[in-house]
This record gives structure tokens, C-alpha cells and sequence, in this order.
């Protein structure tokens, strides 16, 4: 699968897009799921062009599908996948049936899997292709426990930088993740990892999750908006300059290979930073409707999945079978699907999606066997409930691309 830049925007027009998608699928049963290879590939380039000649690394968590994340990773400026487990980090770094082996992994959170630190560290191959993030001696600890240096292969490691942001005037702004935050406890964890046999410090990461994680034009709250973009711009202020110096520090006792911080919403900001050497993003290849909702980009809808209307208890709700993706995070209404074809319909405020059926009023139109179009909250947590995308272009389906899923792969 090729992805090709083009001019043609489809879905800028729902009246067309949805009904083309829906033709293209006719003869698949719902639930499934469909990517559009025009917007896949607008996505993919706008993302190369907001990250401004910085490399782009592939975060496989928003995909989850090893063909896209093949297709993305032949285009030049994208190199190398954050992935989000070691088993996964170590499945993709190996050339099987599943797949050519992706020789760059970064490991994207710690890990505590005995079995895959072992396959990791007896494997020449995987202990030279694949990375594991630390931030804590404890996490170093743990991997020596598995096996001892002496007994293994060298283990790539990357220090994760905490990015959040301490505000005065709102509090703790971020994700807890890594508590090596000041430039003092960065180099002094480098130093103990320098020290110890059987480690390279070969890389260090910070993820903004206030920056790229928060939409900054929510619909109907322009005021919340202009606080985002506030908030936005002094914590991009604060964290250039504290990792900045950190990373400078780290430098003075090891060569980094590189230096990765950012996501999607954040691409701009972060690629603007002298130290960062690359950018994480996965998020905006799928477009999905949490995205909407950004001021600086907007990605196209390129993944959605269609479910059946299979009764009608009144001559206005339409039940659909299935429906309850609701996505990861802050429980709140933005977490469930959007229904986005036919236009009108809308949820019931005491069942919304529901794991089996999910009603929907607006549906007079609707009778059992028609399809309606929705989109996941997030990317590539639609791949959970999916075994396989069609992949729509020109009208037809031109291929049909396995998620993890599918490949009998379950990593969370």
C-alpha cells in the first residue's frame, strides 16, 4: 500500500464521503471497519509538513495496524515506531510471517514482563533494534533481576524527562509518568546508567500530554479555548528551556541518539525545540473526532467503522447492534463514538453506546439492514474491536489490512 500525496479533499463533503465509503463496502457485513486512502495519506503529509523537516517516529499505539504503520514508515521523514509494549516492541523488531522486522522500537512506557526482558536481552537482534524506557534505578533493578549483565546482551535505554507543567495559578498540568523533572535528577539517573554494566543510555523522551493531549477550540466554549492556548503557550515556554538545559547535561556524559518529546497536537511546538531531534505522532494518521476540536490542524476523518440498524422500537429511534467503543481517559461524553452518517441522529442521554445495541434518535429514515457511520473518540483503540480495516480508494476497496487484533496479537 502506497501513500501519495493528492489534492482532493472528499470529506470535506459528508453528503459524498460517508455515502461513497458505504458504497464502496456494500457487500461487508457490519461491524467493520473502513480507512480512506486519500485521507489516510492527507494526513500522513500534513503531519510531515507541520513537523518541518524534523523526523517523525511512528506512535503504534494510534495505529495498531502493521500494514499503515509499513506504509507511513516508507515515507521519507517518518522513521522509527514508539511502541507501547516491550512484547510489541520485540514482535515488530522480528521478521516473520506477521510482517519485515521494523529495526528502530522505542518502548514508549517501562515495563515490568519478565519473559519479554528476557527474549530482549538473549536476542542479539532485538537488544540492538529495540529500546526500553527508564526512569528510575528501580526500573534498572528489575532488569538485572531477569539476568544478570554478565549474562546478556546490552540493553538499550532511553530516560524519559517528566514534561509536565507545575502552573501557580492552575496546579499539576500533564500525566504522571516519569518523576525525574528538574535537570539535576536527569543527569544524575544518566550518571547511574552510564555506571552500571549492561545498560546504554542511548536516548531521552518527554511527552507534553497538556500541550498535545488538550484540544484548544472545543465546540461552544471559547473560553475554555483561550484558556488551553494559554496554558499551551507558557508550559511550550517552560519545558523548551528546562529540556533544553537537561538535555544538554545528559549530553556531557553520553551520546544520545536522540532526543523525542511531543504527539500530534503538539507537533509544532516541539519540533521548534533545538534539543528534540524527533517527534512522536500516531493519532493524527487516523483523524479521529477528539482531533476535531484542534486550532492549529485539522486531520481528516480517514478511519470509521459502519454498524447495522437491526430494529426500530419507535418509528423515530433506530437500534444499532453494538457501539460502546468508549475510548480511554476522563470519563465524559467526548469519550463515545460520534455519529457521523446519516446526519441528525443522536444518542439517548439514558442508554448511549451501549456494549450490544446502541439506540439512536433522528433515525425515521432508517430501517433494519441500513448502516450508520461512526468515529472513535481516539485512534488506535478502534483497532481493538476490529480484526481487519478494508482499505477504500476510488470508490472500491483495494485492500484489507489486519489490526493486531487480527494477527491474534492482544498487547493491552
Amino acid at each position: 500500500m502506497e501513500l501519495v500525496r493528492r489534492p482532493e479533499r472528499p470529506w470535506q463533503n459528508p453528503a459524498t464521503y460517508w455515502p461513497g465509503l458505504q458504497d464502496a463496502t456494500v457487500d461487508l457485513d457490519p461491524p467493520y471497519g473502513v480507512i480512506s486512502l486519500e485521507a489516510l495519506a492527507h494526513n500522513a503529509f500534513d503531519m510531515l509538513d507541520r513537523a518541518a523537516g524534523v523526523p517523525i517516529r511512528v506512535a503504534s499505539k494510534s495505529v495498531r495496524v502493521r500494514g499503515v504503520l509499513d506504509a507511513v514508515l516508507a515515507l521519507p521523514g517518518y522513521a522509527g515506531v514508539l511502541a507501547y509494549t516491550l512484547p510489541e516492541a520485540n514482535w515488530l523488531a522480528t521478521t516473520s510471517a506477521d510482517g519485515e522486522a521494523i529495526t528502530d522500537v522505542v518502548v514508549g512506557y517501562p515495563t515490568a514482563d519478565r519473559g519479554a526482558l528476557l527474549q530482549l536481552a538473549t536476542t542479539p537482534a532485538l537488544a540492538a533494534h529495540v529500546t526500553i524506557m527508564v526512569d528510575s534505578v528501580a526500573q534498572l533493578d528489575f532488569v538485572d533481576s531477569v539476568l544478570a549483565p554478565a549474562q546478556r546482551e546490552t540493553v538499550r535505554v532511553c530516560l524519559e524527562l517528566d514534561a509536565s507543567w507545575d502552573s501557580r495559578l492552575f496546579g499539576h498540568l500533564g500525566v504522571r509518568r516519569s518523576p525525574v523533572h528538574s535537570v539535576v535528577e536527569a543527569r544524575t539517573l544518566a550518571e547511574t546508567i552510564v555506571a552500571r554494566p549492561g545498560f546504554a543510555l542511548v536516548g531521552m523522551m518527554g511527552y507534553e500530554a497538556q500541550i498535545a493531549g488538550l484540544v484548544n477550540q472545543p465546540a461552544g466554549n471559547p473560553g475554555r479555548g483561550a484558556a488551553v492556548k494559554w496554558v499551551q503557550r507558557r508550559s511550550a515556554a517552560e519545558l523548551a528551556d528546562r529540556r533544553g538545559r537537561a538535555v544538554a547535561s545528559v549530553r556531557e556524559i553520553a551520546d544520545l541518539e536522540f532526543v523525542n518529546g511531543g504527539g500530534t497536537g503538539s507537533i509544532e511546538s516541539t519540533t521548534a525545540e533545538a534539543a528534540v531531534t524527533e517527534v512522536a505522532a500516531g493519532s493524527g494518521l487516523f483523524g479521529p473526532h477528539l482531533f476535531d476540536n484542534y486550532a492549529h490542524f485539522h486531520p481528516a476523518p480517514a478511519a470509521a467503522f459502519a454498524l447495522s440498524v437491526v430494529r426500530k422500537p419507535q418509528p423515530d429511534v433506530a437500534v444499532l447492534l453494538g457501539g460502546g467503543w468508549i475510548a480511554s481517559g476522563p470519563t465524559a461524553a467526548d469519550r463515545t463514538p460520534k455519529l457521523v452518517w446519516p446526519e441528525g441522529l443522536k444518542m439517548l442521554p439514558l442508554e448511549m453506546a451501549g456494549e450490544v445495541q446502541t439506540p439512536v434518535s433522528g433515525g425515521a429514515a432508517l430501517d433494519v439492514g441500513d448502516r450508520v457511520w461512526l468515529r472513535h473518540t481516539k485512534a488506535g483503540e478502534i483497532s481493538e474491536h476490529l480484526d481487519a480495516f478494508a482499505v477504500v480508494d476510488g470508490g472500491a476497496v483495494v485492500a484489507t489490512l489486519p489490526t493486531y487484533r487480527g494477527q491474534g496479537r492482544a498487547f493491552l
